[in-house]
């Protein structure tokens, strides 16, 4: 069974739990919950910066930072890095104690803490050497629109009434003109909004 990494290093799938016959990602609700959760997150962070490049230069100049092209971690407690930074995550990870933190969400956070006190690997550290054998014929991640349409595609969604739910009915909490006059919402005022 070949393992694969598709939109960052590191995260690696069996081929067989991801891909179809004809080397195309699988519907969603083929493939089993764990790598079905990290491809999701993957959409997410194949754009973002490496982290050490954000804690360098931070979100006025992030377009200082290189691109991430490597993840270490678990979904919503990951790592990621670009290949100039990699050392100071293994270095962390082998010397620093940070294999300690391995599976926990707080592992990225870890990590961030240590690169923020100052902390780097020596000079000339070596990286993980990575394996590439055809990342040409791998298929691309779907966008976040394309993941949307998939999981919404067979969903028949159904109408749920929180009064009924509640034991009430439309008729007790529907409210009349003099109630709303008799109250302190001023209806001439604009209210923010979330659009």
């Amino acid at each position: 069974m070949a393992k694969v990494s598709i939109g960052l290093r590191g995260w690696r799938f069996d081929e067989d739990e991801i891909l179809s016959d004809d080397e195309e990602l699988k519907p969603l609700d083929e493939i089993p919950e764990e790598p079905r959760e990290r491809l999701l997150r993957l959409v997410a962070l194949v754009e973002e910066p490496c982290d050490v490049c954000y804690l360098d230069h931070g979100e006025e100049e992030v377009h200082r930072c290189n691109q991430a092209e490597i993840v270490y971690g678990e979904p919503n407690g990951e790592v990621l890095l670009c290949p100039e930074h990699e050392p100071e995550f293994i270095y962390w990870f082998r010397e620093e104690g940070g294999s300690e933190h391995a599976g926990e969400l707080e592992f990225g956070d870890r990590f961030h803490e240590w690169v923020a006190a100052g902390n780097e690997a020596p000079e000339g550290y070596a990286s993980v050497e990575h394996v590439e054998e055809d990342p040409d014929d791998l298929p691309d991640l779907p966008d976040q629109q394309d993941i949307q349409e998939r999981v919404e595609q067979d969903f028949e969604g159904e109408r749920i009434d929180i009064l009924e739910l509640a034991g009430e009915t439309d008729d007790e909490d529907e409210l009349s003109e003099d109630d709303l006059t008799d109250s302190d919402v001023d209806l001439s005022t604009d209210y923010p909004s979330s659009r």
